[in-house]
């Protein structure tokens, strides 16, 4: 490391189809929704992150808004590169004098191709950086919870993020087996949408959706602790007037089956590929769930009742990816070997 490294920033990014957090000198600085707001006239952007959010959905013919990020992978390359350099600006708000070299680990869903990962590799060179290192989700998930994953015991990561679901069993540093399934936060949101149309003949938008996934989001029609009853606003099928209703953690519960039962499908397959040895580990050791999805009410239960084996939620499962990109830039000539 020479005499020019206080010259070189070091970043770490889960860039996810939901949201974007990035660790820059051990701490979370952005933490944002993957979205941005352009003017269609120009092709100037108007708006990153949360700002560009709050515009989803309400915008007039001029302004559209993009999520860049599809099923875990860039679906808009030009969009992604702006997003990804909108938010390095975010961290640079308070001043260099001088640009400095930026050193990048980006955390990448473990199903990708090799395409999809050079779509990742040049937005991110495009935006600025000079090295670009790109781990698995699962392992830095892995890496992200405590789980040392250089010994041979094996551990398994459900990761559910905004766009896909990864499942992955880990040992010696490396994916013993994965599953990588586009069924994710993105489809539970879809799956609420479709579900007012259709019982309640209410239109609602992705971000009132997304509000009730996180008020009254469960995974089994019986809680233990269940969350009051959520008011709804939208528009009526029927008469096109806005009207508000009353909906419960229940009624989520039986929209969000069908995905759900999904994910569980592709637990079991993982489990099923698994070989002898690791099944023993991970009868031992159970199952654990990270990534926005693991908050949904009662998610445990449901796989640990399906698996008949313990389930685990990390204790900050939104930035269980992000902390282990963060610990593996850090450690980057340990964990070089897991690398892509």
């Amino acid at each position: 490391m020479g005499i020019f490294n206080f010259l070189t920033q070091e970043i770490a990014i889960d860039l996810g189809t939901a949201n974007t957090l990035i660790i820059h000198k051990d701490k979370v600085v952005v933490n944002e929704p993957s979205i941005i707001a352009m003017k269609r006239s120009t092709g100037e952007i108007i708006a990153i992150g949360r700002q560009a959010q709050m515009m989803h959905g309400k915008t007039h013919e001029d302004i559209k808004t993009i999520r860049p990020l599809k099923d875990g992978v860039i679906a808009d390359f030009k969009a992604a590169e702006h997003m990804i350099r909108g938010f390095i600006k975010m961290i640079n708000r308070k001043g260099n004098f001088m640009t400095p070299q930026i050193r990048m680990v980006i955390c990448i869903p473990s199903g990708i191709t090799e395409v999809e990962k050079r779509a990742v590799r040049q937005s991110a060179e495009k935006a600025g950086a000079k090295e670009v290192y790109m781990i698995p989700e699962p392992m830095a998930a892995a890496i992200g919870i405590g789980i040392d994953i250089s010994e041979p015991m094996g551990n398994m990561i459900i990761d559910i993020g905004g766009g896909t679901t990864e499942i992955a069993v880990i040992a010696l540093s490396g994916i013993v087996s994965d599953e990588s399934i586009r069924v994710a936060g993105d489809n539970f949101t879809e799956d609420i949408i479709e579900y007012m149309r259709r019982q309640h003949n209410l239109m609602i938008g992705e971000r009132t959706a997304e509000q009730i996934k996180i008020e009254v989001g469960a995974a089994l029609p019986e809680l233990e602790n269940p969350p009051e009853d959520y008011a709804v606003n939208g528009r009526d099928l029927m008469t096109g007037i806005p009207k508000q209703i009353m909906v419960s953690y229940s009624e989520i519960a039986l929209s969000l089956d069908k995905s759900i039962a999904k994910i569980e499908e592709a637990v079991l397959k993982a489990l099923e590929h698994t070989p002898p040895e690791l099944s023993a580990d991970i009868y031992q050791t159970g199952l654990y769930l990270t990534g926005g999805g693991a908050l949904l009410r009662g998610l445990d239960k449901r796989i640990s009742s399906k698996s008949k084996l313990p389930v685990y939620v990390a204790e900050d499962p939104l930035q269980a990816v992000v902390k282990g990109t963060g610990i593996a830039l850090k450690n980057l000539p340990s964990y070089k070997t897991i690398m892509q």
